[in-house]
């Protein structure tokens, strides 16, 4: 049976480069997984790179050189015996030592160099039988990536990207470098666990299972098995079970087999579909590979084991030409989806303090805000195997993009060499994942190509085109055919420069990034996009978490702050708060002092989703597909995020819950006029009375209409609002509700700054209870954003309910949980009881 051990403790040194003097040549206890970031902050040798301005005071980091040490203290291996030194992720450029010599300060002549390694994103086997028997010192020597990444755009050519650092020279997560919403650390470490197996005669080497479904309903699963055999002595024959569920299968091999791939179909008979969140169940069968000698009674113990579980479902890319342009639709189980997702980075920006805790957190806040899709962005990692694990069991699909974003990336060796390796040891790891939906090529590459001025710079050199087209589809074609893969994002299939543009709307995936960097929100309107699967709008971080890490400690914030030196720091779009202050202009205004400011701008961030998601809802079957940027952040930022670093929700969190609900009424325009678009995205028909009124803002009904609808399952219908509904007579004063059952929407033919509302719109009443309080407003007039910031009295605090609109006469209830006794009457009271009628009425 094999046998593995976890090598945990270790130190960390730095071995040159800008280092300061009380660091330089100092061993530094570490653990595994970690980086030289984590393990001295850990024994509190560098202060929080997250808070204030530490992150600038921790830029020499990126240029030093490290070694990481521990001594290898192994048995000698039998005769018959492997013994193997496995790395599941080493960031990134390092060579990898043994030395006999253990009583050596510096390398001996025992020093024997294992490999040298130069992708954070594979994983390293290396042979070490010869080496073990009496303690050496096993040494990673860890180059500065950055340094390294200079010198092969020295060396092939400097290629175009979005950031000043060549990230795109160095298989190294591109965000390390910086991003704009992400700090500048560049992590140098053993980012995942280190450990030592001793196997005989044969290990599982790779386990890749392709569950699918035969025309008759019947599950199969294809299962290809990698076995590794020592070479050491005779191998006897080899018995390989796979089983999966209560169904398996037995395959034998000759003594004296070399090992190789064994490809195995197991019938696993009527099964259960796995369906996305809101479409059906999620059920997941196991799977488990074992390899023995011999066979029959007469086999031994298992040499070795693998586990792990699939699911049955199909997934199909709908990609056709029609009377609008090119679909982009998926179909899971034949069935359509429309995709109501977000963009998902890193969840720490150092990696190896995310647990399977808080990624099951950050999956649950998806579901809560109505998500059915992570789209796990270009720039990051390959997440870890928790990650899809709560995924499927979760019913969330994944979008994996292969990991290259905006730039051009070199296809010369060895980087041609390490994305193929890269990519087919990862579609082998999560092949087993029904979650996983869709292989995409890159983030922006294409599009960048296209239009963002490289092919002068470029001239003949290569920038990535030969993975896109090439490499990745005949890589995946031959690991992973049960998937679809797309060329990039954005992307219009089968895209000429002289007929179609990669970021065309009307064919395939499409970025809107003219709002936030150019135009005003309302320009989401302009298009009609098959899918869009990046779009967003910036704010700040919740104030608990900028009190925490950005504000300062006095109780009162200075008007100006926003343009202070740590504030920008944490600011890292360009330009970033004069496009927030521009898309608050038209809406809001502009408001002096900070604190209004802050929320002003969280709640025109929320606005904007909100109101591109609805749009983009009301075309369905047309747009098949909305991927807000982003759902979380890796450190405190001001940043497009809907949960903030500490893992607060931000306002926009709850506008995408609404925004994204299984049902949704929303006012919308067409060309003959407004409409109710009445959204059904469930498996049941929609039925009942469409009221609507045309009121003043205090209450007053100026014209009403009511008729009964019904919506068909998964589809929208749009009701005509006609005649004295929308014969508004006062802008300023006017508003059309909309309501069906439930669910209500709203139409005002001003901008909030140009309504004449009501500053104090709200009547509260507060009730104690065992977890909080429960506070009941209700709303005098037309009450705008009804929003409670209760992070303010309790960073700790919870509320259910944000960013609520009440017409005159409503009421709503929000659940406040905390630990803590609040002042009841600052509960209920400005800064923490917010409106968008406080920020606008005079």
């Amino acid at each position: 049976m094999k046998i593995s051990r976890d090598l945990t403790d270790w130190t960390v040194t730095a071995t040159g480069g800008p280092v300061p003097a009380d660091l330089a040549g100092v061993p530094v206890p570490a653990t595994v997984p970690g980086t030289s970031h984590t393990a001295l902050l850990e024994q509190g040798l560098i202060p929080d790179p997250y808070l204030g301005t530490n992150e600038t005071e921790l830029a020499w980091m990126k240029r030093a050189t490290w070694r990481y040490a521990t001594v290898l203290d192994e048995p000698a291996a039998d005769d018959d015996e492997h013994v193997d030194l496995v790395f599941e992720g080493i960031d990134t450029v390092a060579g990898v030592v043994v030395d006999t010599d253990v009583e050596q300060t510096a390398v001996g002549q025992g020093r024997v160099e294992l490999g040298r390694t130069a992708n954070m994103h594979r994983f390293y086997r290396y042979d070490v039988r010869g080496l073990v028997g009496t303690p050496a010192n096993l040494m990673v020597d860890l180059d500065s990536a950055l340094e390294t990444a200079e010198a092969e755009a020295e060396r092939l050519g400097a290629r175009p990207m979005a950031y000043d650092q060549p990230f795109n020279m160095v298989r190294k997560m591109a965000c390390s470098f910086g991003w704009d919403w992400g700090p500048d650390l560049q992590t140098a470490g053993l980012w995942k666990p280190v450990r030592v197996e001793r196997w005989r005669v044969a290990r599982i080497a790779s386990v890749t299972p392709l569950a699918t479904l035969a025309d008759d309903g019947t599950g199969l699963v294809d299962v290809r098995v990698e076995i590794e055999t020592s070479g050491l002595g005779d191998i006897p024959r080899l018995t390989v079970d796979v089983s999966v569920g209560d169904r398996g299968t037995t395959t034998g091999v000759s003594a004296g087999w070399s090992g190789g791939v064994l490809d195995v179909r197991v019938e696993a008979g009527d099964v259960d579909l796995w369906w996305p969140a809101g479409h059906g169940e999620q059920p997941l069968y196991p799977i488990e590979v074992a390899v023995h000698v011999g066979n029959g009674e007469d086999r031994s113990e298992p040499l070795d084991l693998w586990s792990g579980r699939v699911a049955f479902r199909t997934v199909e890319l709908e990609r056709e030409r029609d009377e609008h342009g090119t679909s982009f639709v998926f179909r899971v189980n034949g069935k359509p989806v429309f995709a109501r997702g977000a963009n998902w980075i890193p969840d720490d920006h150092l990696l190896t303090r995310i647990t399977r805790e808080r990624l099951e957190e950050r999956v649950d806040q998806a579901l809560g805000a109505n998500l059915n899709l992570l789209r796990v962005w270009g720039g990051g990692i390959y997440e870890s195997d928790d990650f899809y694990d709560v995924c499927d069991e979760k019913g969330v699909m994944v979008w994996q993009d292969i990991l290259l974003a905006c730039a051009a990336y070199p296809e010369e060796e060895p980087h041609r060499s390490e994305l193929e390796a890269e990519l087919r040891e990862n579609a082998s790891r999560l092949a087993p994942h029904p979650s996983l939906v869709l292989w995409n090529g890159g983030n922006e590459n294409i599009w960048g190509h296209e239009d963002w001025g490289w092919k002068e710079p470029l001239g003949d050199l290569t920038w990535g085109a030969g993975y896109y087209y090439e490499l990745f589809p005949k890589v995946l074609a031959e690991v992973d055919p049960t998937r679809p893969y797309s060329d990039g994002s954005p992307y219009s299939p089968g895209f000429t420069p002289e007929q179609v543009h990669p970021n065309d709307p009307d064919h395939g995936t499409h970025h809107q990034w003219d709002v936030w960097n150019r135009v005003d929100y309302t320009h989401y309107r302009d298009d009609v996009p098959r899918f869009s699967s990046e779009f967003g709008f910036q704010g700040p971080a919740t104030w608990a978490t900028s009190r925490r890490a950005i504000l300062p400690d006095s109780a009162d914030v200075p008007d100006g702050f926003k343009e202070s030196e740590v504030f920008l720091l944490h600011q890292k779009a360009d330009d970033g708060n004069g496009k927030l202050d521009r898309g608050l202009a038209p809406h809001l205004g502009v408001p002096e002092g900070f604190v209004d400011w802050h929320w002003a701008t969280q709640l025109n961030q929320a606005r904007a989703i909100q109101y591109a998601v609805e749009h983009y809802r009301s075309w369905w079957p047309r747009t098949a597909g909305a991927i807000v940027w982003q759902l979380n952040d890796c450190w405190p930022v001001t940043s497009w995020a809907a949960v903030d670093g500490d893992g607060r929700r931000k306002p926009l969190w709850y506008t995408m819950r609404h925004a994204f609900a299984d049902r949704l009424v929303t006012v919308q325009p067409r060309p003959d006029g407004l409409v109710a678009a009445l959204v059904n995205d469930t498996d049941e028909p929609w039925a009942g009375q469409l009221g609507a009124d045309r009121t003043t803002l205090a209450g007053e009904v100026l014209a009403t209409s009511d008729r009964a609808v019904v919506v068909a399952p998964r589809s929208v219908a749009l009701v005509p609002l006609e005649g004295d509904l929308v014969a508004v007579a006062d802008a300023a004063r006017e508003v059309l509700v909309v309501s069906l059952g439930a669910e209500r929407g709203l139409h005002r033919w001003a901008e909030s700054k140009g309504l004449a509302l009501d500053a104090e719109p709200l009547q509260t009443a507060v009730t104690g209870q065992d977890d909080g309080y429960r506070v009941e407003v209700t709303a005098t007039s037309l009450a705008l954003g009804v929003t409670l910031l209760a992070d303010r009295l309790d960073p700790g605090a919870q509320v259910d309910e944000q960013v609520v609109d009440l017409p005159a006469g409503a009421t709503a209830v929000f659940h406040v949980t905390t630990g803590r006794e609040l002042d009841v009457a600052a509960l209920v009271s400005r800064p923490v009881l917010r409106t968008e009628n406080d920020l606008v009425a005079r």
